[in-house]
């Protein structure tokens, strides 16, 4: 399907760069893809696709839960995600905004998004870990990963509103946003919502448990308790999720985790990611909770960690006291390389697969 090409808001810069038509902005695009650094091209190309004439972009699924899948997002409804983010957060024509996500994921897609739809002030850098301390920059915008956060967590002044996805925010990380001045918000989405559709403010007077829908966004919940998603001018229908939920309102809920990777053990629920949580501050590997068959208790909580180097690993008695009786792993198995998607998450099921074995 083809579509009058879009409009570029002409407030919109690109590391101080400012274009005085959408030809200007394609051309740059071409620089971007011919001569760029990796993060550069894959910014380049995406800018291309999003001025042709075609209405829809395909991405990829994260491939978490299974499969890594190509998908069709309407460029219209991208527009309209960009603007709801804009509307929550009161950030429009001229905000100050950093990317340092790779442009080749739809979190990094996205904030080109809200720059050249809002006209925005954007600074891209290269996606790393401390991308934040490089530059001397102050920025009204911000959005990281939890492991980028940790590694800024002392330049975090330089940004008022920062929003954090793609992970779980660990306790101690949690703990450390309390003492920044920065507005930190948790954000809730997938590939198919467009990123995200709610938000949870991390600190300050407003801090909560619940994630606050964006705007024209609502929820229910199905039979098993998981979340129901309505977002109309995201995505046509309604979208039903594996992500169990306390729902507290129409517009908000706290997250439980995930109904494939739900423990029962002994008749108690747990979910691992509450505890991966808890633990993410003391284990120095990676690592994920989850299951065996157990005779006695129907299901049994065990600790899986990646030890590529095969060092030793320390004795986790101390910090499986700050967990509840039923939470506490029953026994602890190292492999040599978790399976990972393309974004860095770890391929729970594949993980449960290679255990069967023991």
């Amino acid at each position: 399907m083809k579509t009058p090409p879009l409009h570029i808001d002409p407030s919109f810069t690109l590391n101080g760069l400012s274009f005085e038509t959408d030809a200007d902005v394609l051309d740059f695009a071409h620089s971007l893809k011919r001569d760029g650094a990796p993060h550069e091209r894959s910014m380049g190309k995406f800018i291309m696709k999003w001025l042709n004439d075609d209405a829809h972009i395909s991405v990829k699924t994260s491939g978490s839960t299974g499969k890594p899948k190509k998908i069709l997002l309407s460029k219209q409804a991208m527009i309209n995600s960009a603007k709801a983010t804009g509307a929550y957060f009161k950030v429009g024509e001229k905000t100050t905004a950093l990317l340092c996500l790779h442009p080749k994921f739809i979190a990094g897609k996205m904030m080109l998004v809200r720059a050249m739809t809002l006209g925005w002030h954007l600074h891209v850098v290269a996606p790393e870990k401390d991308a934040l301390t490089q530059y001397d920059n102050d920025y009204d915008f911000a959005a990281m990963v939890p492991y980028q956060v940790r590694h800024s967590i002392d330049a975090l002044g330089k940004v008022k509103k920062l929003i954090i996805g793609g992970g779980p925010i660990s306790m101690k990380l949690d703990e450390m946003l309390q003492d920044v001045p920065t507005e930190a918000f948790a954000t809730y989405g997938m590939t198919e919502t467009i990123t995200h559709i709610a938000v949870r403010r991390i600190n300050g007077p407003a801090k909560s448990q619940h994630y606050h829908g964006l705007p024209d966004v609502k929820f229910d919940i199905d039979d098993r308790g998981c979340l129901k998603i309505n977002a109309p001018r995201i995505h046509p229908e309604t979208i039903v999720t594996n992500d169990l939920v306390n729902l507290t309102t129409s517009s908000s809920f706290e997250w439980l985790g995930r109904v494939d990777n739900v423990i029962n053990s002994g008749g108690i629920k747990i979910y691992p990611e509450k505890v991966e949580q808890k633990l993410a501050d003391v284990i120095d590997f990676p690592f994920i909770i989850t299951s065996q068959p157990d005779e006695a208790l129907g299901e049994r909580v065990i600790l899986v960690i990646e030890n590529k180097h095969e060092v030793s690993i320390p004795n986790y008695s101390e910090a499986f006291e700050t967990l509840q009786p039923y939470e506490k792993p029953k026994k602890i198995y190292t492999v040599s390389k978790f399976p990972y998607t393309e974004n860095g998450k770890i391929k729970r099921n594949e993980v449960l697969s290679v255990l069967k074995k023991y």
